[in-house]
């Protein structure tokens, strides 16, 4: 993937984190809160959504030390879980829509790439690819469940009042410390499932 230039690799990697954020607000608004909208948040405009950090520095470091994943985030879109209608089950389908929409992506051009990629030609197959596997990464980083990740919100929903207010006493203090040290600490648990679901959906090696 290093032959992709790595301003196009951050391109990709931008959308794609765009629309898992979107996601989340749309699920949010399927359940009766309107914050996104209201905040101007659904919407794929770039300039609403780049983290400077997370949608520019990560993925640059990540692709200067050839971590073998890549992945980053945009700014957060709000919801208020207290708008939501059946809460205790909208709580967690907010959350997992993120890390859903990145799976939806991975599949979809993934089998662009198994039906077509003859066709396509060499260039556009690793372009696709590509997409597969920032999609992927994103999927698996913010499905461990730990806070502030998707993962951890989806586990709240399973677990008693007392253990929420851990986590978010944990997110508060140290969810961007916990993110920093998964990326350094964790590569070598985190690549083989990426590669391991890239294989499947794409076929390549």
């Amino acid at each position: 993937m290093q032959e992709i230039n790595i301003v196009f690799q951050i391109f990709i990697l931008v959308f794609s984190v765009i629309i898992h954020e979107v996601s989340h607000g749309l699920m949010a608004y399927i359940f009766g809160d309107k914050t996104a909208e209201y905040e101007g948040r659904l919407t794929l405009n770039p300039i609403k959504h780049i983290d400077l950090y997370g949608s520019i520095i990560l993925p640059i470091f990540l692709w200067l030390v050839k971590a073998g994943f890549m992945i980053g985030w945009a700014k957060p879109v709000p919801y208020n879980p207290y708008n939501l209608k059946h809460r205790k089950i909208a709580e967690p389908l907010v959350a997992f829509a993120g890390p859903l929409s990145n799976i939806i992506v991975a599949l979809f051009f993934g089998l662009l790439i198994r039906l077509l990629g003859v066709e396509f030609g060499a260039s556009i197959v690793l372009i696709f690819a590509f997409v597969v596997l920032v999609n992927i990464s994103l999927a698996v980083f913010n499905l461990i469940p730990l806070p502030p990740l998707d993962g951890s919100k989806i586990l709240f929903s399973f677990i008693p009042l007392g253990g929420r207010f851990i986590f978010s006493r944990a997110a508060e203090k140290y969810g961007l410390l916990i993110i920093i040290a998964v990326v350094f600490l964790a590569p070598d648990i985190i690549s083989p499932i990426i590669w391991s679901a890239f294989k499947l959906i794409t076929g390549l090696a």
